[in-house]
């Protein structure tokens, strides 16, 4: 009987997308609807891959158990790592929709491996591996990477069912195989890599015996290799008559018979300790029992013509699906393009290092946070008095107290148990027109009304026309006769830095004339940074502060400094371990 059908139900344990993906390409290619039901790993979700063009979602379940009876699949590929892949092969050798089990890791211990061929042997289950790239019937499933890429499946003609088995120890001799049947026959019917280590979990003669049920099959090719005895049996069967389909084998290995030395080959298995166990040996025998074995290697590609020519193999094609190209490839061979979606200049690698602005990171460690700022918001080094004001600022506006509204929000939400990202976002949310956002509006109306030539009393005058409070004058709690500190330590900074301060005598003209109307209509700490900001960045010669303003940086500097006081806020209730917060009765009138 075949291997595999196309009505098999494949369940893979871990999570590997790129060879889940290989299994599905297969799928894809033959016409057959996707095969894989279902992915064991961590966590319960869907993993998204694709079947042709089309992306398809496969359910990833975290408790095998389950995976198996909902989706009752008939193979399982088992990608766990050698450590761990006994627990789930056993789990999965005595689940009753289980015909055949794929073990892909290498190296699982040899007692672990005679324990899961027990249990397989008692539940008439098919192991393929360990140590295996799995096996395949064309036409009907791969279950593994078997065949390699696309352009191999191609070229070794794995889409169209041929006549021909093929059982190897090595998965890269299998494909190698693929190859040259692809070229002296009509191609492969089924092929298997047994796996290269000690135990495998189903021998070659098994498949063998298998292949010798299978009216599919015409023509057996095996390669096995130096170590082990299993040739022996194998000749064994054909005298007996019990193998009658014609034989091809051979026996990797000869060349270890060169060396003073017992020599070990890549597979775990590949090592002849006695002359029984060498290539040369196990091939005489083979041959007189009536097994076809060439006398080199070489030969083999016309043994398999010949033979297959005397069957009556001819070469016949069946259709295929084209694989759509990945993205990706296509992009790495120029065959595609396509514009960018994200313009981006903040930052990149250079020679496996972040980069910011073009400047590497190790570069800047001498520096603070300020020459971040610059390199990240304003694309250009700073100078030492434009950092220092952005550190001033940072310092000054960082918090205000519990009272105000980000920091409030922030508490709220804290208290309630929420996190810290989660309570942030609450507090920040709140910086806008009334609270902490007056930077960007003042620096847009101070840099229009200055440039355009205008007087502070025209201003003031215009700004009450349309009914405007003017951004950065007026505080709720300060006023002429209870100064801003922060608004003094400013000015103070602007006197002893700037020459000019042009925005800053307007800001200080404004504030002379509002003040006229009521005390508290002071210049506040937003109207203050915004004015001379706008005299920093044209005394040092910034030639995009047009651009600055529209966009609005000013309120970035409000934002930056204020959640470092708001996460402190944050912290503190948690710290204080402050209990939910309630508003009370008696503070609320209620309409």
């Amino acid at each position: 009987m075949a291997l595999f059908t196309r009505d098999d139900r494949v369940l893979v344990i871990n999570n590997k997308p790129d060879y889940i993906q290989r299994i599905l390409d297969y799928d894809y290619i033959i016409g057959r609807a996707p095969s894989v039901v279902g992915i064991v790993h961590n966590d319960n979700g869907m993993e998204k891959l694709f079947y042709g063009s089309r992306e398809i979602l496969i359910p990833v379940y975290s408790d095998l158990n389950l995976a198996l009876d909902t989706l009752n699949p008939t193979v399982v590929v088992n990608l766990a790592s050698y450590r761990s892949a006994r627990a789930p092969s056993e789990l999965v050798l005595k689940h009753s929709s289980v015909r055949v089990l794929v073990i892909v890791a290498e190296g699982i211990p040899e007692r672990d491996m005679k324990e899961l061929i027990r249990i397989a042997k008692d539940n008439q289950k098919i192991i393929i591996g360990p140590a295996t790239f799995g096996a395949i019937t064309v036409g009907a499933l791969r279950a593994g990477v078997v065949g390699g890429d696309y352009s191999n499946i191609l070229k070794s003609r794995l889409y169209s069912p041929g006549s021909v088995g093929v059982i190897t120890r090595s998965g890269g001799l299998l494909n190698e195989m693929f190859r040259i049947i692809a070229r002296n026959s009509n191609g492969v019917r089924e092929g298997v890599a047994i796996g290269g280590d000690v135990f495998p979990g189903s021998t070659m003669l098994e498949h063998i015996l298998r292949m010798e049920q299978d009216p599919d099959i015409k023509l057996i090719v095996a390669v096995s290799e130096i170590g082990g005895k299993e040739e022996y049996e194998i000749a064994k069967m054909v005298q007996e008559g019990k193998i009658r389909k014609p034989l091809i084998m051979w026996v990797v290995g000869i060349s270890a018979e060169l060396f003073p030395w017992k020599v070990q080959f890549g597979h775990a298995a590949a090592k002849a300790n006695t002359n029984m166990e060498g290539a040369r040996e196990k091939m005489r025998v083979l041959r007189d029992a009536g097994v076809i074995v060439p006398e080199r290697f070489g030969d083999l590609e016309n043994i398999i013509r010949d033979i297959s020519a005397k069957l009556g193999l001819s070469s016949h094609e069946s259709k295929y699906n084209p694989l759509p190209m990945d993205f990706k490839r296509a992009v790495n061979e120029n065959i595609v393009r396509r514009p960018t979606s994200i313009v981006s200049s903040i930052s990149k690698e250079i020679d496996g290092e972040i980069a910011y602005n073009g400047i590497k990171v190790s570069d800047l460690m001498d520096g603070d946070i300020t020459d971040v700022i610059g390199l990240l918001w304003y694309k250009r080094r700073l100078s030492d008095r434009f950092k220092k004001f952005l550190n001033m600022s940072i310092i000054l506006l960082a918090d205000h107290g519990p009272n105000v509204s980000g920091a409030h929000n922030a508490i709220v939400a804290s208290r309630a148990g929420k996190d810290i990202v989660s309570s942030l976002a609450s507090g920040i949310l709140t910086i806008g027109p009334r609270f902490g956002g007056a930077i960007d509006d003042a620096m847009r109306y101070f840099y229009d009304a200055v440039n355009r030539g205008i007087t502070p009393v025209q201003f003031v005058e215009e700004m009450r026309k349309k009914g405007i409070n003017i951004p950065g004058i007026g505080h709720r709690v300060k006023s002429k006769y209870n100064p801003d500190r922060r608004v003094e330590i400013l000015k103070r900074f602007a006197q002893d830095n700037l020459k000019i301060r042009k925005y800053l005598n307007f800001a200080m003209e404004v504030e002379r004339e509002t003040l006229k109307k009521s005390e508290r209509l002071i210049l506040n700490v937003d109207g203050a940074i915004a004015a001379i900001l706008l005299d920093l960045m044209e005394e040092d010669g910034f030639n995009d502060i047009k651009d600055i303003v529209q966009i609005g940086y000013g309120n970035a500097i409000f934002i930056l400094a204020r959640s470092i006081g708001i996460i402190g806020h944050i912290i503190d209730q948690k710290r204080l371990k402050q209990p939910l917060y309630r508003h009370p009765d008696d503070d609320v009138y209620l309409i």
